[in-house]
């Protein structure tokens, strides 16, 4: 399996993305107009936020799925064992830690722009029998949509006292139509192939790993795949410490048809009761 790192700067990149998408589910991108130095102060600040007891301040809303999510909160879907990690969430009209400033909703704003020219990309590349099946084209799928959800992750270092079949993040799909994955502080990401063997993504400095996820797995019916990945433990090639990522999960509008069985609302629902992160 070869995840296929391109250039945005590159003129075949629209081809060579897309034809990573479609055998693997997963690309990265390099070269890319987003900021290196607006990327590590965001980074900066949410380490701070995460080692302070003032995130405690801003805990989650089970209804509206903002805020502050503490450790072991989250399961994937199938898992019982939940996932050894803290997070946060950032929506555009969602609540906002005092304590950072406006670098991560710079950052959340740019990788919306950043995903619309790769859903252009994506949508003009796409056979026309598997365009038919769109209920619009891709870039206005997520026009508008307030769902757009910059996940703060925080994985960490283990105590060794952690159940034995615990892990960062067990494997799981994606929800959402495409995720932008700003590279972590520290190797762990994996995605699984075919035939069940695991590969490590880069985690190359101002890199960004770009994935599709369930919903465009429905909007296309199974031509673009939505991947299973992971996120592992320490281990004697990943040092024992903090790991941070910061994936940008692209929602299409509510209202939006995926498919004859579902609409992104009707979908969303569904899966995040899956992953308990909302009570049924």
């Amino acid at each position: 399996m070869i995840v296929r790192t391109i250039s945005y700067l590159d003129n075949d990149a629209p081809k060579k993305l897309t034809k990573s998408l479609i055998e693997t589910g997963f690309s990265v991108l390099r070269d890319h107009p987003i900021s290196l130095s607006l990327i590590e102060d965001v980074y900066k600040q949410w380490k701070k936020f995460f080692n302070s007891k003032n995130k405690n301040n801003y805990l989650f809303d089970s209804e509206k799925q903002d805020g502050f999510f503490p450790f072991e909160t989250e399961n994937a879907k199938g898992y019982t064992v939940k996932d050894l990690k803290e997070f946060y969430h950032v929506y555009s009209w969602g609540k906002y830690p005092s304590e950072i400033n406006d670098s991560t909703h710079v950052l959340y704003q740019n990788l919306v722009e950043l995903t619309s020219i790769i859903l252009e990309w994506i949508q003009a590349q796409t056979p026309l029998n598997t365009k038919s099946l769109f209920s619009m084209p891709l870039p206005k799928m997520i026009k508008g949509s307030k769902n757009h959800l910059l996940r703060i992750l925080h994985y960490p270092p283990l105590k060794g006292k952690e159940p034995s079949n615990a892990i960062r993040g067990a494997a799981h799909e994606d929800i959402n139509l495409i995720t932008l994955l700003v590279a972590g502080t520290e190797p762990g990401l994996q995605v699984r192939d075919n035939l069940g063997n695991w590969h490590e993504i880069t985690c190359d400095v101002g890199s960004i790993a770009i994935n599709t996820g369930d919903m465009l797995s429905e909007v296309s019916s199974g031509y673009f795949p939505s991947t299973t990945h992971r996120v592992i433990n320490p281990n004697k090639h990943i040092k024992n410490q903090s790991r941070y990522s910061m994936p940008l999960f692209l929602h299409p509008r509510d209202d939006i048809k995926l498919s004859t069985r579902y609409t992104a609302k009707q979908y969303l629902q569904n899966r995040i009761k899956e992953i308990g992160l909302k009570k049924t």
